[in-house]
């Protein structure tokens, strides 16, 4: 199909090492070791992520968002290898306190203020956006999954996923669709790791099927020119809890991507940030080849390639 010649094109123009062997590996038949390479390079030593993995935020440093981003890359390949070094890096990482108050994790941290960045990942103090479960709820799942049941960090992931769920289950639905994302993946790793007694997984699954139907955007026209909520935001596949509540937008979405790519196979980045334009200049490039990735997949995963 042309969408994807010209998709593939613009990768193999434009993306960075990491970008490319993820696309290598969804639709070129290629093996994870290329991904988790080029992954690799992005980790410091006290096993967090760092160095703009995500793209709005050039801090060398660890932090939790850019580690966040890290584990995505990892579920998205299938990678659920505990004892990889890679995998123990980011759970020595979390084990450590770093950049955690007790509760949560920070969603920003302070020394993103000496490197280029989006304002959205710019910290005023040292108690902003440290109270909101983004990135917090998907770590307890990362460590529920994938953490020795015998060590301290496992008890600290049901504590946190308890409160996590507590707070979620107390309250309306959540109005920031990342959030909601990781709390999705609160509910699949701990359905994965068959632990499911830490907290009432059919009641936060239910509610979750609930928030997806209320945080997706409706009017379709929206779409074209704003940062909204799409289907793809939290599922790409007929297979997921999600589909079958938002059906005719979920298949919408497959037409919406085909029209709406762009002449050099790439889709708009509906963000930008200003301050460090020659900076944002180079990160709506990999941002592009990030939306490629999602895109294509979206469509790969339901059934369009």
């Amino acid at each position: 199909m042309e969408t994807f010649k010209k998709a593939k094109e613009f990768i193999y123009r434009n993306a960075r090492p990491l970008d490319l062997a993820r696309w290598q590996y969804h639709f070129e038949n290629g093996s994870r070791e290329p991904v988790l390479k080029a992954l690799s390079y992005y980790q410091n030593e006290d096993g967090g992520f760092g160095h703009a993995l995500e793209a709005d935020a050039w801090n060398p440093n660890s932090s939790p968002i850019q580690t966040w981003c890290a584990i995505e890359i990892l579920r998205e390949i299938n990678f659920t290898d505990a004892e990889h070094p890679m995998m123990q890096g980011v759970l020595t990482y979390l084990a450590s306190g770093k950049d955690f108050e007790g509760k949560f994790w920070y969603n920003t941290v302070k020394s993103n203020n000496d490197y280029p960045h989006a304002p959205w990942w710019h910290t005023e103090s040292e108690s902003t956006c440290h109270t909101d479960y983004n990135p917090t709820a998907y770590f307890a799942g990362f460590i529920i999954q994938f953490s020795d049941k015998d060590s301290d960090l496992y008890q600290l992931g049901c504590r946190i996923a308890k409160e996590a769920y507590e707070a979620y289950v107390s309250q309306g639905f959540l109005n920031d669709m990342h959030t909601a994302l990781c709390y999705i993946r609160l509910a699949e790793s701990i359905e994965e790791s068959g632990q499911t007694d830490v907290i009432n997984l059919s009641a936060l699954k239910a509610k979750l099927v609930e928030q997806v139907k209320n945080s997706i955007t409706r009017n379709k026209s929206e779409w074209e020119t704003s940062y909204v909520c799409k289907p793809s935001q939290f599922f790409n596949s007929k297979n997921s809890i999600f589909y079958a509540d938002n059906k005719e937008l979920a298949d919408y979405e497959c037409t919406f991507i085909e029209k709406t790519q762009l002449s050099d196979g790439s889709w708009t980045v509906p963000w930008g940030w200003a301050d460090y334009p020659e900076q944002w200049a180079v990160a709506k490039n990999w941002w592009k080849s990030n939306g490629i990735l999602v895109n294509m997949l979206y469509l790969k995963n339901m059934g369009k390639i």
